[in-house]
């Protein structure tokens, strides 16, 4: 059986690499090759799989882990920069759509505790493949991408009470029993358990741990703990997810919790993989085949309906149609916590044999689509914007937001975006003494920025009547500091409309976006990806003594050339640069113990073309000069020829007199 369980998984693991380096070519979720695995290896296609009860053991430790570091990954210091997003939209999100898909199961005649199920499935979103994209397009700084990802925690967070409400729901088997006060007394003892936790026992046990050094003992206490609280909540009468997600949440709360996470996210990638390659063997292909349209067709309305109510749930907040249209798209799929619970309403009956094989297929399809969806939800976007919809719902001003009068603005600049970059220019253009205004798309920033005095006006800079509120006809300059590529790029093009002679700056991550954002009619665009690569070639050229004058001019060419020489893969350099002192090298060398210079002075004449610019003491920089005495241990900065620093280097050391 040993055996038989070692070939399984290598099988596993040998056809994962083969799938996901497809997958990674196709730039497809990884998510989905796990389940394409286990397809391929399951009964159904190869039936290369045999320790069937064995892999099912190792998908429940990756459950397990998987849900200790979603517990670690939570900080409460993000949930409460986040507590918007998290809490209003999170809970308007999940509760919209359990509502929407209960009443939809129940008009096809669905038990109620099947129906209320169906909802907690749809309801959840994939972290990993949104957040995967949109890491991709360095869009989490953007109002829709904080907003995506404060949903995507609550989701996250709330997949624990869905297990042990699953249980608890009508028509569930094996449900729990207790009377209602001992479920009050045990929850009230896990919460105890881990405010003591995080407060008192495992920050003491960690911080022993950690001074012993040794990386294998951190690891097995960071597991032990996991497992033991795991263990403690199922013999409770809880899940082990329940256990494994405290406990986590209790390492998050202690200084130790990004090393715990960094040690255990391998064995949670690893065990992971089984619990999607075991939900892969389970789908039922006959089904998918003998109802390609039909399911398609359901998987089509699942996404459609779940962009609507995130939509919405979006739109309650008072933000921009816009952001709503993007998130809601991004979270239109169905998740991978969902597999996590379905297999839980499986076991306690509640869920059918064909309704989990259907549901299955259904999410598949979901989690596979979100790639091309959330491409083609900017431009989807932009359309929408274009619909005759009501004034009120394009404007999107939120009825806590005072109006404010008109400005009466004229050669005034223009920030869209306040965040680092537009908090920054803001600070220097008040500083400088001119006349700007922000446009900001996040109410809450809104309102705080203006109980400071500060110039903002609420709304969406893509939209012609808020760049008019901003005063577009008569601004000079518009600097546009948003992390939204496609929203920057609509910017540009109406703004350039509403005033030909407008200065327009646009900054973007990516060079990718410089050549658009110009055809759009952005004057300058400023790619952050190679001012970088900027900063760091003129840092280098200061180290080879190039005059500063030299290194302003090649930048000046480099960007007036539109980083052609970071472009391409020519060594035709923009401009002719000259390494003025290319010969010579700056050095330092102390005066060892030993050294024939201890007690002497230092005659440059010795060496040709040595100079001696300055000597450290102690903390006084000495002037060098012919009669200055050098002292052990003084430190003597010289400039000369390369090859004499190894003789100078062997003088200063007292290895050569």
């Amino acid at each position: 059986m040993e055996l038989l369980l070692l070939r399984d998984i290598v099988v596993i693991f040998g056809l994962s690499i083969f799938v996901l380096f497809l997958f990674h070519r196709l730039r497809a979720p990884t998510i989905v090759g796990f389940l394409l695995t286990g397809v391929l290896a399951g009964p159904q296609v190869l039936g290369l799989v045999h320790a069937g009860e064995e892999v099912k053991a190792l998908a429940e430790i990756g459950v397990i882990l998987l849900l200790f570091t979603v517990g670690i990954e939570i900080s409460l210091k993000d949930l409460i920069q986040l507590k918007k997003y998290v809490l209003l939209g999170g809970s308007f999100q999940v509760l919209l759509t359990i509502l929407a898909v209960y009443s939809l199961a129940s008009r096809l005649g669905i038990p109620t505790g099947e129906a209320i199920l169906l909802g907690f499935l749809v309801s959840l979103s994939s972290t990993a493949i949104v957040l995967r994209v949109i890491q991709s397009r360095a869009e989490f700084d953007s109002l829709h991408g904080r907003t995506t990802l404060g949903i995507l925690i609550f989701q996250d967070v709330v997949i624990v009470p869905m297990m042990l409400l699953t249980s608890m729901l009508p028509g569930a088997s094996g449900g729990i029993s207790d009377p209602p006060l001992q479920i009050v007394l045990k929850a009230a003892a896990i919460i105890i358990l881990v405010v003591a936790g995080a407060k008192y026992i495992v920050p003491t046990i960690l911080f022993q741990v950690a001074r012993t050094r040794d990386r294998e003992l951190f690891l097995l206490a960071v597991i032990t703990i996991c497992l033991a609280v795991a263990w403690g909540t199922a013999m409770a009468g809880l899940s082990l997810g329940l256990g494994a997600f405290l406990a986590g949440l209790i390492i998050s709360e202690s200084e130790y919790s990004h090393q715990a996470f960094g040690n255990v996210l391998p064995l949670k990638d690893a065990f992971t993989s089984f619990f999607f390659v075991s939900i892969g063997m389970l789908l039922d292909l006959d089904l998918l085949f003998q109802n390609p349209g039909f399911i398609v067709l359901l998987a089509l309305g699942v996404l459609i309906l779940k962009a609507l109510v995130a939509g919405l749930a979006i739109l309650f907040l008072g933000l921009p149609l816009r952001i709503a249209v993007l998130v809601g798209l991004s979270l239109s799929q169905i998740g991978e916590f969902s597999f996590i619970l379905s297999s839980v309403g499986l076991e306690s009956g509640l869920l059918s044999v064909p309704h989990y094989q259907l549901f299955l297929d259904v999410t598949v399809l979901t989690m596979g689509a979100t790639s091309f969806i959330m491409a083609v939800a900017p431009g989807v976007a932009d359309r929408v914007m274009t619909l005759p919809l009501p004034g009120r719902i394009l404007k999107r001003k939120q009825h806590h937001l005072p109006a404010r009068e008109a400005r009466d603005l004229e050669s005034h600049l223009i920030i869209v975006g306040y965040g680092v970059n537009g908090r920054n220019l803001a600070q220097a253009v008040r500083s400088a003494g001119i006349p700007y205004v922000i446009i900001e798309t996040d109410p809450e920033i809104v309102l705080e920025v203006r109980k400071s005095g500060l110039p903002i006006e609420y709304g969406d800079a893509t939209q012609e009547m808020v760049l008019h509120q901003a005063g577009i006809k008569k601004a000079r300059i518009m600097v546009i500091a948003i992390s939204d590529p496609y929203s920057t790029r609509r910017i540009v093009s109406t703004s350039r409309l509403l005033n030909p002679d407008l200065y327009i700056v646009a900054r973007t991550r990516y060079l990718k976006e410089v050549q658009a954002l110009t055809e759009a009619g952005a004057d300058v665009v400023i790619p952050e990806e190679y001012e970088t690569s900027v900063e760091i070639f003129a840092r280098v050229l200061e180290q080879y003594l190039v005059s500063p004058e030299s290194i302003n001019q090649l930048v000046e060419e480099i960007r007036q050339d539109g980083y052609q020489m970071f472009r391409g893969l020519s060594t035709q350099p923009v401009c002719d640069l000259h390494l003025e002192l290319e010969d010579v090298e700056l050095k330092s060398f102390r005066v060892e113990k030993g050294s024939p210079l201890d007690g002497k002075t230092f005659v440059p004449d010795r060496f040709p073309g040595v100079d001696v610019l300055a000597v450290k003491r102690n903390s006084d920089t000495l002037t060098h000069s012919r009669d200055l005495v050098l002292r052990e241990g003084d430190l003597v900065v010289l400039m000369g020829p390369h090859e004499e620093m190894p003789v100078l280097k062997e003088m200063f050391e007292g290895r050569k007199a």
